[in-house]
C-alpha cells in the first residue's frame, strides 16, 4: 500500500491508465483501502486501483484566488 495521509488531506496520485500511459489525480483523498483510492479533484471523483499507482504524496492546500487585475490597479 502507498503511504498516504488520512482521508481529508490533499494528495497527488500518479497512476497507469489501461493504455499504459500515466496520469495524475490531484485533489482531496476521500478514502483508501487495500484495493482502491478515491480522490475528489477537478475531473470529479476518481477511483484508482492500488495496483496501478506509481507514486502518491500529500500536497499543500491549493492557493487562494488571485486578485482581479482591476482590483490590483486600485492598490496604488
Amino acid at each position: 500500500m502507498v503511504n498516504l495521509p488520512a482521508p481529508g488531506h490533499r494528495v497527488v496520485v500518479r497512476y497507469l491508465l489501461p493504455s499504459g500511459q500515466t496520469t495524475d489525480a490531484l485533489g482531496m483523498l476521500l478514502s483508501a483501502d487495500a484495493e482502491t483510492l478515491v480522490v475528489d479533484g477537478k475531473r470529479g471523483v476518481e477511483r484508482i486501483a492500488v495496483e496501478d499507482i506509481i507514486a502518491a504524496k500529500e500536497v499543500p492546500p491549493a492557493p487562494g484566488p488571485r486578485p482581479n487585475r482591476r482590483d490590483v490597479g486600485d492598490l496604488r
